[in-house]
């Protein structure tokens, strides 16, 4: 696991220097604190720090084929490279390391971006051909691991993390209204977006090809529901899920370092922790966070499963200051607005993770998404089917949906029952099942005083797939979970940015493209949705502990706007104060100022999740404004802390020897 920079230009007399992608490489060390490299001609810088997992002695990059014609800037890890490897050597490919960025690089020389379907991995890279000046980047199917660029005065910017854009002059940042109100409606920015303008992400399954001042997007991989597998009884089901995450797992453990897994107290982590606890020849480390409130608190389901499989276990305890204070940190990584605060345990378990010397985890993201383990689920499924049942029918299935809300009752489900009952027919155009949620996020885009149609872009994104229309109702909800929830938050904000904001690789078993392929082809086929992950459940029933199997769904949440309010730190007056909100002119400052006085003169359970939300939104937006629009509160980029891990430095410019 790395991250990756660089700038290519087009100009001629516009030469990149050294001291520009040092620079760059300085503002995203954290993602790879082992080292660091780069490579540089007249057209294109671009470097790497590393976080040294396979091939520690040898796999320093930049890496080159032995003609020094490609050159290749790699963040990720290929958990089939061992495969690949021995079918480019009997094609002929002879290889200098061991390491897997080197068979990425052989793999992309022998089959160009054809070779991009054949990696089960996350990544995110870049290769120059140094005869062509031209250079590809491409990354993964899921969005594990990210890509961003923009393009300044001719030049090509890119990157790992956003920030590695302020290693250069007057590059500036500008939050962009239009994708707020996106964001704000949709929980997280859809595929290409970045919150700013002018900057964008490349998408999940997507490549681009940058030469002669032109810039090309390709996709290489559609997301696709549709069965794959043959499946005709429910005993070779539940064999075939043990057996294809037995196999996801076992590849993830490929590591020339100790591999540690996450606990969270429910059904998928549990399952990743057996697994690894079976195909482990020595004790397998897990990690976990709690709460001092204990309605957000499962340290009681985390240590039986620790107990059960015999883990050495080790957990941190949240409280509401811990997250106030280490708010501002921890979204400095993330780089994205945010609407919850359960990114920021997830940031301070990672260090808790490297302190203990583990580099690599292994934890339990995609499982509700293939195995349609979330509510949203459910209530699909029930609202499609509303005019099949009474009423009463209706508010019973309602009430089993939520027993983790708290003080749920006959009088809630009685106000969902009228709910759902406005969200029966579908009004948005192949959003029929994520409307709900949508009508709930269109109350933060009052935080914004230019009204647009915040879902335009998805809109958008859904008619330009030419799979989209063709998928029934809930194969859409998974098609809308994977572009906006799992990529734009769960897998970044609260994975992937937490995790290597302390040198940390999170890897996870259930988004190979075997197991999600698998998935689309046995569910609902045994089951009728009501007991999520029934095949799981099944296929792991005497394996962890049965108290676990029976559990309902408890997603993961931390304390929202009550930390705020219950511990209110030094910044949060200034940040939030009136002088400070107008420096973000597309606010509505009197929303802001109204839902701010809310939020600190309230009980804490008045306060409505659509408040919740809005609240998190408002301070995570004026605290990114704060950190990356005007600058303030960094650290200055110190360069010589790459200089002391660099250990490969390539100046292949004109008159430079």
């Amino acid at each position: 696991m790395c991250g990756i920079a660089g700038l290519y230009t087009s100009r001629p007399d516009a030469a990149p220097s050294p001291d520009t992608i040092k620079k760059m490489l300085a503002l995203i060390q954290h993602r790879g604190p082992d080292e660091a490299g780069y490579f540089i001609d007249d057209r294109l810088a671009m470097g790497t720090v590393r976080l040294s997992i396979i091939d520690v002695a040898s796999g320093t990059q930049p890496l080159s084929d032995s003609a020094e014609r490609y050159w290749i800037c790699y963040n990720g890890e290929l958990y089939n490279y061992k495969e690949l490897r021995s079918q480019l050597q009997g094609l002929g490919r002879r290889f200098r390391t061991n390491s897997d960025t080197e068979v990425l690089l052989q793999a992309w020389i022998e089959w160009g971006e054809a070779c991009l379907p054949r990696l089960n991995g996350a990544f995110g890279f870049a290769i120059y051909d140094t005869w062509e000046k031209s250079l590809f980047l491409a990354r993964d199917r899921y969005g594990k691991r990210p890509l961003f660029y923009a393009r300044k005065d001719g030049d090509f910017l890119f990157a790992s993390e956003m920030k590695a854009f302020m290693g250069l002059k007057d590059f500036a940042f500008a939050a962009d209204p239009q994708q707020l109100a996106s964001i704000f409606a949709q929980w997280t920015p859809l595929p290409h977006q970045s919150g700013f303008k002018d900057i964008e992400q490349l998408p999940m399954g997507c490549f681009l090809r940058v030469a002669n001042g032109q810039v090309v997007q390709g996709q290489y991989e559609q997301l696709g529901f549709k069965p794959t597998y043959a499946i005709d009884s429910e005993a070779e089901a539940i064999e075939q899920v043990r057996n294809s995450l037995s196999d996801s797992v076992r590849l993830r453990l490929r590591s020339d370092v100790e591999v540690g897994v996450y606990l969270s107290g429910g059904l998928d982590s549990a399952v990743i922790a057996q697994l690894a606890t079976e195909m482990s020849n020595q004790q397998v480390h897990t990690f976990s966070v709690g709460f001092e409130d204990k309605y957000f608190d499962e340290s009681d389901d985390q240590q039986e499963v620790s107990r059960f499989l015999g883990t050495s276990h080790s957990a941190i305890t949240m409280t509401h200051a811990d997250i106030a204070e280490t708010f501002p940190q921890a979204l400095y990584h993330a780089e994205m607005p945010a609407f919850r605060t359960a990114f920021v345990p997830m940031y301070l378990l990672s260090k808790s993770v490297r302190d203990k010397g583990i580099k690599v985890v292994l934890s339990g993201e995609g499982a509700d998404e293939a195995f349609l383990g979330y509510d949203l689920f459910k209530e699909t499924l029930l609202r499609q089917s509303w005019g099949n049942y009474d009423n009463d029918e209706r508010k019973r299935q309602i009430s089993r949906m939520y027993p983790y809300l708290r003080h749920f009752d006959e009088g809630h489900a009685a106000k969902l029952l009228g709910l759902f009952q406005q969200f029966t027919q579908e009004q948005m155009p192949g959003l029929f099942s994520h409307e709900i949620r949508f009508q709930n996020g269109r109350f933060a885009n009052r935080l914004l005083n230019q009204k647009a149609d915040p879902f335009a872009a998805l809109l958008q994104l859904t008619g330009e797939d030419a799979q989209f229309s063709s998928l029934n109702g809930i194969e859409k909800a998974q098609w809308l979970e994977f572009k906006t929830l799992l990529s734009g938050y769960l897998l970044s904000t609260q994975g992937e940015r937490m995790s290597l904001a302390h040198g940390v690789e999170n890897r996870c078993p259930f988004l190979d493209p075997d197991v999600v392929n698998l998935a689309a082809s046995v569910n609902l086929k045994f089951d009728d949705g009501s007991n999520e992950k029934y095949l799981i459940k099944k296929a792991f029933e005497n394996r962890i502990p049965a108290s676990i199997i029976s559990k309902h769904k408890h997603p993961y949440r931390a304390p929202d706007s009550a930390a705020f309010a219950q511990h209110r730190p030094d910044y949060l007056e200034l940040l939030l104060s009136e002088s400070e909100l107008k420096k973000m002119p597309y606010l509505d400052i009197g929303f802001a100022k109204a839902l701010t006085k809310k939020i600190f003169s309230s009980d804490p359970a008045s306060i409505s999740t659509r408040e919740n939300q809005a609240f998190i939104y408002l301070l995570s937006s004026a605290m990114l404004d704060r950190q990356f629009v005007r600058r303030e509160g960094l650290p200055d980029i110190d360069v010589a802390r790459i200089e002391k891990v660099l250990v490969r430095a390539v100046d292949q410019r004109s008159g430079v020897h």
